[in-house]
C-alpha cells in the first residue's frame, strides 16, 4: 500500500511540469474566444490562469528542496532526440520567479490596458508566452528547449508591436531579425552538439568533454543564440528599441523574465554541454568575460545619455544582464550563488521599475525624465516603489541588489579576479548617476507639470488623472518593490536559499 501511494505521488509529480507548461497554452484559445463575448470574463480568466500556474509551480517546492529531479518524455522523434520535460532545482528557480512576476504583471494589466486597443489580442498572447517561457525552463533536452525558445521569441513579437505605431513596427522588425539570427545560431549549435555527443539531453551529464573546432563552433553559436536574448553586446541592439514601445507590463516581462531565458540557456550550456574544465582549458571563458564586461559598462554608460524613462531602463537592463553573464563565467560556487540570486534580484527590481514607469506614463503622459520633477508628491506609492528598486539597482544595503553584488564580488575574489570587483563598483557608480537624479527631482523638485496629451489619452476611459494609479496597478508594483527590500534584508530568504542550492547543484555535477 505504501509503495503504491509512493508510486502514485511520483507519477503526479511527473505530471505537474507538463501541466504547468501546457495549461497556459491550452487556456489561450479559451481566453481568445471569451474576448469576443465579455471583457470581464477575458480578464478574469487571464488572471486566474496566471494564478493557477504560479501555485502549480509552487507546489513543487518541497520536492525540489529534497534534491530530486523529475523527467518525463512525451515522445521520441529519433533515438536520443525527443520532446522531454524535466525539473530540477535550477529550472524550479526560474519557473517560480517567472510565474510570480507574470501573475503580478497580469493583474497590473487589467487597468493599464483599459484605454488601449488590441486587448483581445494582448491577453491571449500574454498567457501563451507564459506557457512558452515555462517550457524553456522545464525542457529536458536542448531540442525541446529550442522549440519553446522559438515559440516564446516569435509570439512575444506581438507584444513588442502592440501599439502598431511606426516606431513600434520598426522596433518589432529589428527584434524579429535578431530573433531569427539567434534562432538559427541556436539551431546550428544543437546540431553540432548532437553530432559530437549523440544526444542533447540534460540527463546525460557533460555532453562534450574535450575542445575541438566543432565544439568551439557550437559554443559560439550557443553564445550568439542565448546572448541575443540576454541582451549581450553586440547582440543587444533590439533591446533598447523594443522595451520602450511595448506596453509597460510587457516591458516588465521582457526585461524581468524573458532576458533570463538567455541566461538560463547559457548556464545549461556551461554546465551540461561543456563543463568548467573544457571551457577554461580552451580559454573560451575569456571571450564571455570580455563580452560581459563590455555589456556592463556599455549599458550603464549609454543609460546616462537617455532621457526617455523607459529607454533609460532598457539600457540599464543591458548592463545588469552583464552581471549575470560575468557571474556564471567566474566558475566559483560563491560567484554562481551571486549569479543566480542576481537573476532573482534583477527580475524584482526591473519589473518594479517598468511597472512604475508605466503608471507614471499612464496617469500623466510624461516620459521625459526632465519633466518628472515633483511626481513623487503626486504619486508617492509609485515613486516609493520606484525608489526602492532604483536604490537596489545601485547596490544600496540592505536591498537585494546589494546582496547579489556582494556575493558576486566574493565570487570574483574567490576566483582571484579582483578586477571584476572594480567593474562592479564602477557600474554601481554609473547606476547612481542615472537613477539618483530621477529620485531627487521626483521628491524634491518643482511642481509637477501637467501634460495635455496624457489627459486626452485617457479621458474616454473615464480615468481620473489626479493622484495615484488604480489599486490593481499600484499593489503589484508595491509587492515587487517590497520584495527588493525583503530579499536583501533577510539573507536566509527563499530566493537566496534556492540560489545556494541551485549553485551547489550545478557546481557539483548538476545531476
Amino acid at each position: 500500500m505504501w509503495e503504491g501511494d509512493e508510486l502514485l505521488g511520483m507519477y503526479w509529480q511527473a505530471i505537474i511540469p507538463l501541466w504547468v507548461v501546457l495549461f497556459p497554452i491550452f487556456m489561450t484559445p479559451a481566453i481568445f474566444i471569451l474576448s469576443k463575448r465579455s471583457e470581464k470574463l477575458r480578464d478574469g480568466l487571464s488572471v486566474l490562469t496566471a494564478v493557477i500556474t504560479f501555485f502549480s509551480v509552487a507546489s513543487l517546492y518541497p520536492f525540489v528542496m529534497e534534491g530530486k529531479t523529475i523527467e518525463y518524455t512525451l515522445f521520441q522523434i529519433l533515438p536520443e532526440l525527443g520532446v522531454t520535460v524535466r525539473i530540477d532545482i535550477l529550472s524550479f528557480c526560474l519557473a517560480i520567479l517567472s510565474s510570480f512576476v507574470w501573475m503580478m504583471a497580469t493583474i497590473y494589466s487589467l487597468d493599464y490596458m483599459k484605454p488601449e486597443h488590441g486587448k483581445n489580442r494582448y491577453y491571449p498572447v500574454l498567457i501563451f508566452t507564459l506557457g512558452a517561457t515555462l517550457g524553456i525552463f522545464f525542457a529536458g533536452d536542448f531540442f525541446t528547449l529550442y522549440v519553446f525558445f522559438e515559440l516564446m521569441s516569435l509570439v512575444s513579437y506581438v507584444l513588442v508591436i502592440h501599439e502598431e505605431t511606426p516606431t513600434a513596427l520598426k522596433a518589432g522588425y529589428k527584434y524579429l531579425i535578431m530573433t531569427i539570427i539567434g534562432g538559427l545560431a541556436l539551431f546550428f549549435a544543437i546540431i553540432a552538439t548532437f553530432e559530437l555527443a549523440g544526444s542533447v539531453s540534460l540527463s546525460k551529464g557533460v555532453l562534450v568533454s574535450k575542445p575541438s573546432t566543432l565544439a568551439f563552433f557550437a559554443f559560439v553559436c550557443y553564445l550568439i543564440g542565448f546572448g541575443m536574448k540576454a541582451g549581450m553586446f553586440p547582440l543587444h541592439v533590439w533591446l533598447p528599441e523594443a522595451h520602450p514601445v511595448a506596453p509597460s507590463p510587457a516591458s516588465a516581462l521582457l526585461s524581468g523574465i524573458m532576458l533570463k531565458t538567455g541566461a538560463y540557456g547559457m548556464l545549461r550550456v556551461l554546465f551540461y554541454v561543456f563543463n568548467i574544465e573544457v571551457v577554461q582549458s580552451a580559454r573560451w571563458d575569456l571571450l564571455v568575460a570580455v563580452l560581459a564586461v563590455i555589456t556592463i559598462l556599455l549599458g550603464s554608460a549609454v543609460a546616462l545619455t537617455q532621457f526617455d524613462l523607459k529607454r533609460r531602463l532598457a539600457y540599464s537592463s543591458i548592463g545588469q544582464m552583464g552581471y549575470v553573464l560575468l557571474g556564471m563565467i567566474l566558475f566559483t560556487e560563491q560567484g554562481l550563488v551571486g549569479d543566480i540570486f542576481h537573476i532573482f534580484s534583477h527580475a524584482f527590481m526591473k519589473s518594479t521599475l517598468f511597472l512604475a514607469a508605466g503608471a507614471i506614463i499612464w496617469k500623466t503622459g510624461l516620459r521625459n525624465i526632465n519633466d518628472l520633477a515633483g511626481i513623487g508628491r503626486k504619486m508617492p506609492f509609485t515613486m516609493g516603489a520606484f525608489t526602492i528598486a532604483a536604490l537596489a539597482m545601485i547596490g544600496i544595503p540592505p536591498l537585494n541588489g546589494f546582496l547579489s553584488k556582494w556575493t558576486l564580488s566574493l565570487g570574483a575574489l574567490e576566483a582571484g579576479l579582483p578586477i571584476y570587483v572594480v567593474i562592479l563598483l564602477i557600474s554601481s557608480l554609473l547606476n547612481g548617476l542615472y537613477y539618483l537624479p530621477i529620485i531627487i527631482a521626483a521628491f524634491f523638485g518643482g511642481e509637477e507639470q501637467e501634460h495635455a496629451h496624457g489627459e486626452a489619452q485617457h479621458v474616454e476611459a473615464g480615468i481620473n488623472l489626479r493622484g495615484e494609479a488604480t489599486a490593481k496597478m499600484v499593489i503589484p508594483m508595491v509587492i515587487l518593490g517590497l520584495g527588493c527590500f525583503f530579499l536583501g534584508l533577510f539573507p536566509s530568504n527563499i530566493a537566496y536559499e534556492l540560489s545556494l542550492k541551485a549553485a551547489v547543484f550545478l557546481f557539483r555535477g548538476g545531476m
